[in-house]
């Protein structure tokens, strides 16, 4: 016997939509199995059943903004903690970059269900990424995404020297955090005192841990590219619309 699933995380799976975005979906009557409406949250269906949503749905989703935004220090990157600002205080019209080539006028309504897809430590710069679109929250930060972050490193060894070609070789893979081995990496010197990191997961302060592990301590950190979208020449505390031809 085939298991019913949940309707709503059938859609996430399907990629039609978030978990959220499905319960809402069905609630309001937009969503089909194998034709029929199916209106009451909870619903399951088998897995070879077809689903498809109503053009409301799909009207709705298309109106839902991502926002880029180069992230200053001192922001943090989700809700408010201990007096500290969110980066979506930032989204106003005054902050947004003027080279920016999208024609989407700002409203207020933009940062209603505006989430972070992904993390960016309250003392470290660069590209944050916040969407209303839950099937991109969920391929940047999903349990199996592959996105690749690349970030610029400023360090220090702690030293006599330099850093050991072998401990390198240790930053790109071979190190463990919370008992768990590291996904391989790509880490490599881009000038004197500065790595490049590309990496394929995003544990908590994980390049700063790291980078304490082979003896560097992180005097600034930077993140220039999430996927194919570059952080680019977007100034520091600005923000700018996804455009549509730009894919994660």
């Amino acid at each position: 016997m085939t298991d019913l699933i949940r309707l709503s995380k059938r859609m996430s799976e399907l990629g039609l939509c978030s978990r959220r975005e499905a319960d809402e979906w069905i609630a309001k009557g937009w969503v089909r199995v194998d034709g029929k409406i199916v209106s009451e949250l909870g619903s399951k269906v088998l897995p070879h059943q077809k689903v498809s949503v109503e053009r409301q749905a799909a009207a709705e989703q298309s109106k839902r903004v991502t926002i880029l935004i180069n992230k200053p220090v001192g922001y943090v990157s989700g809700q408010a903690e201990d007096g500290y600002t969110p980066a979506v205080g930032l989204i106003k019209p005054e902050n947004r970059w003027s080279e920016d080539t999208v024609d989407t006028v700002f409203h207020p309504t933009q940062l209603r269900s505006l989430v972070p897809a992904g993390r960016l430590d309250i003392d470290s710069v660069g590209l944050l990424v916040l969407t209303q679109d839950g099937r991109i929250a969920k391929h940047l930060i999903g349990e199996t995404t592959v996105v690749e972050k690349e970030y610029l490193v400023r360090v220090q060894y702690s030293k006599p020297g330099r850093l050991p070609a072998e401990d390198l070789k240790r930053l790109n893979h071979g190190l463990s955090l919370d008992g768990k081995k590291l996904l391989p990496a790509k880490v490599s010197w881009q000038n004197e005192d500065q790595l490049n990191f590309i990496l394929k997961e995003g544990k908590k302060r994980q390049i700063r841990r790291m980078c304490e592990m082979v003896g560097l301590r992180v005097l600034g950190l930077k993140r220039v590219r999430i996927g194919k979208v570059k952080l680019g020449k977007l100034p520091e505390g600005q923000w700018r619309y996804l455009r549509e031809d730009e894919v994660f």
